[in-house]
């Protein structure tokens, strides 16, 4: 099959489906019918589950016919097991960019850190949630105020990080008002 100008091709690329590969498919599907077509990935990877779990078929023949490794095919398994059709592109679960907290955001979590110097990043993250209806990882928090104590540092007129006891020195967890 000529696949460098098949319609579908850019709408797969643009959706995360396009099959870098679509020669290695040999299942007797995607060789003798229109319907299941090779350049699909999410297809491809989907009737290759459906071949293993409902017509039997062992996994070593499986992933010979679908072109594919054995960890492939259960990587596969695992991602569809946990999130379904989604599972079975190869983009990773999560957020797709990066949040960006506002202005206001990042000066609340300021704030709180410095009134409160008690509190986890987890626990800031929750009470941001709570407060202000915004959703965060703990990680973020703690990345924020770390890149805050890089700031005071190069900036002597700013007050001195404090540490909590049993944290990581590399990660501010509250600064002294």
């Amino acid at each position: 099959m000529d696949t460098t100008q098949h319609p579908k091709r850019e709408y797969l690329a643009a959706a995360g489906a396009l099959h870098s590969r679509p020669e290695v498919v040999r299942a007797e599907l995607f060789l003798h019918q229109r319907f299941f077509d090779p350049l699909d990935k999410v297809q491809v990877k989907y009737e290759m589950l459906r071949a293993h779990l409902v017509d039997g078929q062992s996994v070593v023949t499986v992933a010979a016919a679908f072109g594919v490794s054995r960890e492939t095919f259960y990587q596969a398994l695992r991602s569809f097991e946990e999130r379904g059709m989604a599972g079975l592109r190869d983009d990773k679960p999560g957020r797709r960019h990066r949040l960006k907290l506002t202005e206001d955001d990042i000066a609340w979590i300021h704030q709180l850190a410095r009134q409160r110097p008690d509190l986890s990043g987890q626990a800031i993250a929750n009470q941001l949630a709570h407060d202000r209806g915004v959703e965060v990882q703990r990680r973020t928090i703690e990345r924020l105020l770390a890149s805050g104590a890089k700031k005071a540092r190069a900036d002597p007129g700013r007050s001195p990080v404090i540490q909590r006891p049993g944290s990581h020195p590399n990660v501010e967890q509250s600064r002294i008002s």
